[in-house]
């Protein structure tokens, strides 16, 4: 979904229908039910480290790719080449276990816990300022058309614990992505762990696997066997996934197979943050990290959470919709909403192997 569209979560609504709140916690239910952790080994398999390598992670070799795409989104343009320096970063996405680690140790509370900070937003009704995140409802009447809203909504109560709000629960879904996470949550985790997040170079090239110009982390098409490599919606969003992959939500983390640098769910299942502030589209001519006072006193003199660039796509994403599942597609994301389909991971800036 396009996130400019919701600044501030002044357009969203609440949820108060007892309907759509029955619809997500029998949904959730299921889904807890069908999808156990069992049903992926890779991640499991993965902690075993060897001596020398950072826990989960993966050591990407420095060099040269072409970022962004002059052949799909607007925003994506212009493309241009990049030198990286190498890096680690996590093998798979920050999972609900992970997570449950760092509040255990440091009793922290995230931003959908505590609820969006009324001076922030002045002019935001009392109504969604209160502890709660962005969640999708699947709809049942599309009589109205392409409303954004028939399908995001605002429900009090949803956090990383509380996936589909009051009367969900994460249990039996520890190895799944942890969702529902805004910026200052992920970056707090990353500090924990005495790491950063990516920046947006980084977490392209690192989608990439070493294919160079390619729309997709595998190749030129997205179903290349005719089978789905990421997950993703198989179908019409929002009103009918044929679930071809096998999940209707997210899915636990290395159920895919790994991209060429033996990354997991790099595409699809949930979009991830990265620390570049958001621009409408890429300029050779521009810092690859505009993370300077500029563009944030810009948006604070606006009246606008700052936005970040967030990659990857999502459960959520469709060939007619969204269809942002490519290393190069990029998403905007105000820095204090978080949703059911946002989550991370983290890298480290250090030496590689030796």
């Amino acid at each position: 979904m396009r996130r400019r569209h919701l600044i501030l979560l002044g357009a969203l609504g609440t949820v108060t229908s007892l309907s759509v709140a029955a619809i997500m916690l029998e949904a959730t239910r299921e889904h807890a039910v069908a999808v156990t952790d069992e049903s992926c080994s890779a991640y499991l398999d993965a902690r075993a480290e060897k001596v020398g390598v950072p826990e989960g992670m993966v050591y990407v070799p420095g060099g040269q790719f072409t970022m962004g795409s002059d052949r799909q989104q607007p925003e994506e343009r212009l493309s241009h080449r990049v030198t990286i320096q190498g890096f680690w970063i996590d093998r798979f996405e920050i999972t609900n276990g992970k997570f449950a680690e760092f509040v255990a140790a440091t009793a922290y509370v995230t931003l959908a816990e505590r609820g969006p900070d009324p001076s922030k937003h002045l002019d935001m009704a009392k109504e969604l300022l209160v502890p709660g995140s962005v969640v999708f409802v699947q709809p049942t009447d599309v009589s109205n058309g392409g409303d954004l809203l028939q399908w995001w909504q605002y429900v009090p109560g949803a956090d990383w614990r509380h996936p589909g709000g009051p009367g969900t629960s994460i249990e039996g879904m520890q190895n799944h992505p942890v969702v529902h996470i805004a910026f200052e949550d992920a970056l707090a985790y990353a500090r924990w762990r005495g790491r950063d997040l990516p920046t947006e170079a980084q977490w392209e090239y690192a989608a990439r696997g070493g294919l160079d110009g390619q729309d997709y982390a595998w190749g030129s098409a997205y179903e290349p066997d005719g089978k789905p490599r990421a997950n993703s919606w198989q179908g019409v969003f929002p009103v009918l996934n044929t679930d071809d992959d096998g999940y209707v939500g997210t899915a636990p983390t290395g159920c895919f197979d790994p991209n060429g640098y033996g990354l997991y769910d790099m595409i699809g299942n949930a979009w991830e943050w990265t620390t570049d502030w958001y621009l409408d589209g890429h300029s050779p001519d521009e810092a690859l990290d505009p993370t300077g006072p500029n563009l944030l006193e810009i948006g604070l003199a606006s009246g606008q959470v700052p936005t970040r660039v967030i990659k990857g796509g999502s459960f959520l994403c469709a060939p007619n919709y969204c269809a942002r599942y490519r290393p190069a597609a990029r998403q905007s994301q105000e820095e204090d909403l978080s949703a059911g389909h946002l989550g991370f991971r983290t890298v480290l800036n250090a030496p590689g192997p030796k």
